[in-house]
């Protein structure tokens, strides 16, 4: 499987196209919740999961409820598949493994599928959708799918933005958390911190260390940000610096919305953007950074329209 997908425009399918046929999982659906149609049944025993499918963890507890909810009502929301490019007349699940696996707890024969022709990648691309859609994915989850869709595939946060439903500043805000160290995104994903908690701690100077605290001993959010503001200041203090020395040694701790700001620039730019904006003033600068003369002449071209 090719692990690039073309830059410039994303999948020739289009991220919405992609999407058009995931709709909410069926134990969240209301009764009067349309769904899209199924234009096959196909015997369960001729389908099988996809084995690049990001997410490999379904909770026992989850799957039991769904069963019962598919023995009572069937399955209201159909699985997407492909033709399995292995075996003919089988299939590959490319959305939907959860009401598969609790359709055979349920002793269902045949389920109903709508068969889509995907390539591996565009297969990839709907299981990571899929999986940021759940509303029980966990905040660093959602950031990591986030990620791949724009490292993997090629598309800018403005087109995740647009065919997720969400807002850039929150794709954006959630990619910031994977710079945490790697055990306070496992307090995260355990679900001992909250995506508010993850987000106060990325400006502290010792996150981990804070982390812990703050799980030990069930802060809220907004005691995380106070406890973030103490170390702070306390690590300026012994730093000793004077507030001339400081400005040459230490810039002022940038706030989530600044920070969000340059990550939406620097996507769209494709390259590192910096604001600096001094507390209190009302302007400030915006600084462009580029590593070869290409890459300054490709920024002017932008910049001016070219």
């Amino acid at each position: 499987m090719s692990d690039k997908a073309p830059r410039s425009r994303g999948l020739g399918r289009g991220l919405s196209a992609l999407m058009a046929d995931i709709g909410p999982a069926e134990d969240e659906a209301t009764a009067g919740a349309p769904a899209p149609r199924a234009t096959a049944t196909v015997p369960i025993d001729r389908i099988a999961p996809n084995p690049d499918q990001p997410r490999r963890n379904f909770a026992e507890e989850d799957l039991n409820e769904l069963a019962q909810s598919i023995r009572a009502r069937g399955i209201l929301q159909p699985l997407i598949v492909r033709p399995d490019p292995e075996r003919a007349e089988h299939y590959q699940i490319v959305a939907g493994e959860r009401r598969w696996r609790a359709a055979q707890r349920a002793q269902l024969h045949d389920v109903p599928v709508i068969v889509r022709d995907l390539s591996d990648l565009e297969v990839l691309e709907v299981a990571i959708i899929e999986n940021i859609q759940r509303a029980d994915l966990n905040a660093v989850e959602e950031a990591a799918g986030y990620r791949q869709l724009l490292e993997r595939f090629g598309h800018t946060q403005e087109q995740l933005a647009e065919a997720l439903g969400k807002s850039r500043s929150h794709i954006a805000n959630a990619i910031r958390l994977l710079k945490l160290p790697e055990d306070v995104q496992a307090l995260v994903r355990e679900g001992r911190l909250s995506a508010g908690h993850a987000r106060a701690l990325i400006t502290a100077p010792d996150p981990s260390a804070l982390a812990r605290k703050v799980a030990a001993r069930a802060l809220s959010v907004r005691e995380t940000e106070a406890l973030v503001r103490k170390a702070l200041q306390e690590a300026k203090a012994d730093g000793g610096a004077t507030p001339k020395q400081g400005q040459n040694k230490r810039t002022p701790e940038k706030d989530a919305d600044t920070r969000a700001l340059e990550g939406d620039l620097s996507a769209t730019l494709g390259a590192r953007v910096s604001i600096e904006h001094p507390p209190g003033a009302e302007g400030g600068k915006v600084v462009i950074h580029y590593d070869s003369l290409e890459k300054l002449d490709e920024l002017c071209n932008r910049l001016s329209g070219g």
